[in-house]
């Protein structure tokens, strides 16, 4: 087999082959072999039809199979002999059978970028602590007492903060009902009775809270805020929208005591510095893993400014559709409609190519590590991980391994798996200075 490998720009290689007649001839009588062994033919034994039978009767696919395997060892072959790291082999194109039995045919492969892997251990991070404080603590006790509050009918006062406003309104925008300015996405805005709202900062709408105090339950109002540049609806920044609004009630919280039985209300036997031991070791837990996460966007920023390499163009228009969709479904759980995810279209896929060519880039050199690193996935720890999967989905694990064979994303899980362990290699190898909160949020990289 005759093979010719000539590299192009942007991750492109045309792979040419050519097979001599000897060959072909060979993997063909292999693969009819292979067919006269299992075709049950009427009026034949099984594996007993002549080769002529079973060439007649099977030509296409026996046809398919030779073009297929053929285009399988070349591939092999194109890969140990020129050491390629290939993403994409194609398909093969101007197919050649030609008169003397030989066959010649070219595919575009898409390779992965050749670069040279900058200096990745020791990358200096900063982060502030994991350490729980006793304020933090307090204050997820604090919440906590909130919501197992009992709350007490107020009428003999006017409306004051910390209440609780038991409202009725009708919103419009100069004069024009919410909905037949924004349509039925303004809904939840337009109209609400019976709706209960805290009297403190930042409570439901800006400002609108505050304009409450000091009215009477039966009151009326007419409320008016200007929405700010932070509102979710683009088209109402900076218009002034007028809450119609009827104080149905008043309420006034009141909060457990902080001991041993509101700590069993939360959980049965337990005491309140058991509740509290516990609320510090989950808050140390989504700390910790917060830390590692702006630690791994450091160092993800540093590799990716250190290594600059030409990436697939095919590789990224795929990723940056894939983003692309996940930006409209997040848009979409928002509460996007679709006119406003069109109208943002441009937006959307410059945010989508940005994602693409970093999550990319990204991936490339994280493989790259693992390689240099010799960090693999062993089958055992791949096939526990598929178990928890399918606990997950509470499903056998035979059909869960089945569905992602059918699937082809076995291998992308342990690509997924490598990718994970890499990332702790370079956060064990890091070196993090600890700053304050304060000094963290102050650095340009955070």
């Amino acid at each position: 087999m005759n093979i010719v490998v000539e590299k192009q720009p942007k991750c492109i290689a045309t792979l040419s082959v050519e097979v001599p007649s000897a060959d072909v001839a060979a993997k063909r009588e292999s693969i009819t072999a292979t067919y006269a062994s299992q075709a049950k033919l009427s009026g034949f034994r099984p594996g007993k039809a002549p080769k002529s039978v079973i060439q007649k009767r099977f030509g296409k696919q026996i046809s398919d199979e030779l073009k297929d395997a053929l285009f399988g060892e070349a591939c092999d072959q194109a890969l140990e002999k020129e050491k390629l790291k290939v993403l994409d082999f194609g398909f093969p194109d101007n197919v050649n059978e030609r008169p003397d039995g030989s066959i010649a045919f070219d595919t575009k492969l898409i390779l992965a970028p050749e670069f040279t892997l900058p200096t990745y251990k020791g990358l200096e991070v900063k982060a502030p602590s994991a350490e729980v404080t006793d304020e933090e603590i307090n204050a997820q006790l604090e919440n906590l007492r909130e919501r197992l509050a009992e709350f007490d009918d107020i009428s003999d006062r006017p409306l004051q903060n910390d209440d609780i406003a038991v409202v009725d309104f009708t919103s419009t925008i100069d004069g024009q009902p919410l909905t037949e300015v924004i349509g039925e996405k303004g809904n939840y805005l337009a109209k609400r009775e019976n709706h209960w709202l805290p009297i403190k900062e930042g409570s439901f709408l800006p400002g609108y809270a505050d304009q409450l105090v000091g009215m009477k339950e039966g009151d009326k109002k007419d409320v008016t805020i200007t929405l700010d540049d932070e509102f979710p609806f683009e088209e109402l920044r900076g218009k002034e929208m007028t809450l119609h609004t009827t104080l149905t009630g008043i309420k006034e919280a009141k909060l457990p005591e902080l001991n041993d039985e509101f700590a069993a209300k939360l959980v049965p036997d337990k005491s309140l510095e058991e509740i509290k031991d516990m609320i510090k070791g989950n808050m140390s837990q989504e700390k910790t893993k917060q830390i590692n996460e702006l630690k791994v966007n450091q160092i993800v920023e540093q590799l990716n400014a250190a290594a600059q390499f030409e990436l697939p163009e095919d590789i990224v228009t795929r990723e940056t559709q894939n983003q692309a969709n996940a930006i409209v479904q997040e848009g979409n759980k928002a509460g996007a409609s679709n006119e406003d995810i069109a109208g943002k279209e441009e937006q959307i896929f410059a945010a989508a190519t940005q994602r693409a060519v970093t999550n990319l880039r990204t991936n490339f050199i994280l493989q790259e590590i693992a390689g240099e690193e010799k960090i693999t996935v062993p089958d055992a720890d791949l096939l526990q991980h598929i178990s928890q999967i399918a606990q997950q989905r509470k499903e056998p694990i035979k059909k869960v391994i089945k569905d992602l064979q059918k699937n082809n994303q076995i291998q992308s899980i342990r690509n997924s798996m490598v990718i994970g362990r890499t990332i702790d290699f370079l956060l064990e190898e890091a070196k993090v200075t600890e700053v304050s909160q304060e000094e963290f949020e102050a650095t340009p990289e955070a």
